[in-house]
């Protein structure tokens, strides 16, 4: 669920700015309410540290398995380091898309369609959003479109249980940083056992 390389085309800061600003302008434009205040961000704190937890240790967990190490250890991060973990994730892509995804996407389907449809248009768009990027990383198309539309799915129920955009974007967060660092750590230590 990370964006478009940003290494590929010079890292820039304004970039996940601009992705930040159009994702709120959008959410707050369809009417979003997005409880990152109060009883509803406390909400969100909650059910988002759990989820966070339960994706930290499945990442973890994950790592143990040898065909997940290769899968790791032969994949090529998009961005630069150190800013792309504090920048580029929290910023140009978790809070953009949870802003636009479960924000505004999410506000119209629900008037649209209902909570349960609007919830599947919302997962299903979401999914479909990272059919390019698998496309240029060569990963499986299809199997990256279901597993972050189950991820669509799951960030909107967050969001609605809480009550607060603050839950999927933790629980977001989680899936994109646990990730990453784990990439990250097999890569270096995949580089040390041969170099």
């Amino acid at each position: 669920m990370t964006s478009s390389p940003a290494g590929s085309r010079g890292w820039s800061p304004d970039r996940p700015l601009v992705r930040a600003g159009v994702g709120t302008a959008l959410a707050l434009a369809a009417g979003t309410r997005p409880g990152l205040r109060g009883a509803p961000a406390r909400a969100g704190a909650r059910w988002g540290a759990a989820a966070a937890g339960a994706v930290a240790l499945g990442v973890a967990a994950g790592t143990l398995l040898p065909a997940v190490r290769r899968g790791m250890a032969e994949r090529t991060p998009p961005g630069d380091g150190w800013a792309w973990l504090a920048w580029q994730i929290p910023v140009g892509t978790v809070w953009a898309e949870e802003m636009f995804y479960r924000g505004a996407i999410a506000t119209l389907a629900r008037r649209a369609l209902g909570a349960e449809r609007g919830r599947l248009l919302q997962a299903a768009l979401f999914g479909l959003a990272h059919a390019p990027g698998a496309r240029r990383a060569g990963e499986s198309v299809p199997g990256t479109v279901a597993v972050t539309g189950v991820a669509g799915w799951v960030f909107g129920l967050l969001a609605e249980r809480s009550g607060s955009l603050l839950a999927p974007m933790l629980a977001h967060l989680a899936v994109n940083e646990a990730g990453a660092l784990a990439t990250l750590a097999v890569r270096r230590r995949a580089a040390a056992v041969t170099g």
